[in-house]
């Protein structure tokens, strides 16, 4: 495994040094979309819903729409002024009786690994909560966003716990729910003996994930009975590296226009972007020849933002 944060698990005058590690994966069978023809993987562009025109990566910002229709855009700038948190300790606020957590308040789970010299603090902690069956709350900074988690045990581990806010859980508004129900006493005896009569000791090993089983059968069958094909492989384009292939595609686009004697002015008229702001609308290009290195060596290279 791969740690994903490090810092110390504070508590009192104690520092726990501990590296954290994502305690769960995710064993979905993940289909790509092809052509159905040819094999050839489906590719989406990005375009605006106003002007049907497709949008380069740096023209994109993020926007907020209201419930009143208004819609606000966010700058890097904006984003930017935002506090953020980026300390690396996991403050204990107060240790609290582990029946009194609700698990659906439970969001990711994280095992904590103790330094090499902390192995001790890290053994007293952890020998702590379960003796006296609680788990700490705790603030800790994880990628740049303050949460709220816990510390809890698990065998040996001490597994760090993030959890929702409380205003994040919903709640269950079913007017049913306040109907007045009359229940039997034979029929809640009769209820309780059925529970009791399937009660077991919970044994997670003993559950499969059917479909998946069944995923992965079909497709070991389809592959041993030839019902293949080589997975097809795009023909590379000397466009430059991939996160370049939009705007390289625009720049050779420009060049062409420039060469045609129609120059690189936009329009003055305006249009409404895909988050609803004004901005000059662009000049509709010339079909773009097939690419030459001399013309790549024309066109400026320009920085791309990367998606948020």
């Amino acid at each position: 495994m791969r740690a994903m944060w490090s810092g110390a698990v504070s508590f009192g005058l104690v520092s726990v040094p501990v590296k954290a590690y994502s305690a769960t994966t995710n064993h979905d069978i993940r289909f790509h979309q092809v052509h159905g023809a040819d094999g050839g993987r489906i590719k989406y562009k990005r375009t605006c819903s106003v002007d049907g025109e497709e949008v380069e990566y740096a023209d994109i910002v993020k926007g907020y729409e209201t419930d009143d229709g208004e819609l606000i855009t966010l700058t890097e700038e904006d984003l930017d002024s935002l506090p953020t948190a980026t300390g690396h300790e996991i403050d204990v606020i107060e240790f609290v009786p582990a029946d009194q957590i609700d698990p659906l308040l439970f969001e990711k789970s994280y095992y904590l690994e103790p330094d090499a010299k902390a192995a001790k603090p890290y053994a007293l902690l952890r020998e702590a909560l379960v003796q006296t069956d609680r788990m700490a709350v705790v603030k800790v900074a994880l990628r740049q966003r303050e949460s709220m988690a816990l510390l809890r045990v698990r065998d040996k581990a001490i597994v760090l716990q993030t959890m929702l806010w409380p205003d994040e859980v919903r709640e269950p508004e079913f007017d049913i729910l306040d109907a007045d129900v009359e229940l039997r006493p034979q029929e809640l005896t009769m209820a309780a003996s059925l529970v009791e009569s399937l009660g077991s000791d919970f044994d997670p090993e003993q559950f499969h994930d059917e479909y998946r089983d069944a995923v992965v059968e079909l497709i070991e069958r389809k592959r041993t009975t030839g019902d293949t094909r080589p997975a097809p492989v795009a023909a590379k384009r000397d466009e430059g590296p991939d996160s370049m292939t939009d705007l390289l595609s625009a720049l050779q686009a420009s060049v062409e226009a420039a060469r045609a004697g129609s120059g690189a002015a936009a329009s003055s008229s305006t249009t409404s972007d895909g988050a609803g702001t004004k901005k000059k609308a662009p000049a509709r290009k010339p079909p773009a020849k097939k690419k030459t290195e001399e013309d790549e060596a024309a066109a400026p290279r320009k920085r791309t933002r990367k998606p948020a």
